[in-house]
Formats: structure tokens, C-alpha cells, sequence
């Protein structure tokens, strides 16, 4: 993964840690888990969507 390895993966986390902070750091993630989850429940409702559309065709 670019040539970096674990130490250096660790040294940017620890950078990042002390930039923003643990607790802004939690909240970007949890953001981003709902985010990541609102767009799988959108792609589920199209699929859905498609299917209905089909059966209505035959």
C-alpha cells in the first residue's frame, strides 16, 4: 500500500490523533458509518425499484 508499513501507518495515525483529537475523530467516523449506510439503504430502494418495474413489464 504505497510503500508504507505498519510503523509508518502508526506514526500518521498518531499525528492525526493529536491534530484533530480523539473525540472529532469518533464523530467523522460515526458521519461516515451513517453516511456509508443511508447510500447501501439508497442502492437496496433502487434495486427494489427495478425489480417491480420488470415484473410489471411481463
Amino acid at each position: 500500500m504505497l510503500g508504507l508499513g505498519p510503523l509508518e501507518l502508526g506514526i500518521i495515525l498518531v499525528i492525526i490523533i493529536i491534530i484533530f483529537g480523539v473525540g472529532r475523530i469518533s464523530k467523522v467516523g460515526g458521519e461516515l458509518g451513517k453516511g456509508i449506510k443511508a447510500f447501501k439503504d439508497g442502492l437496496e430502494i433502487e434495486e427494489e425499484e427495478e425489480v417491480e418495474g420488470e415484473e410489471k413489464e411481463s
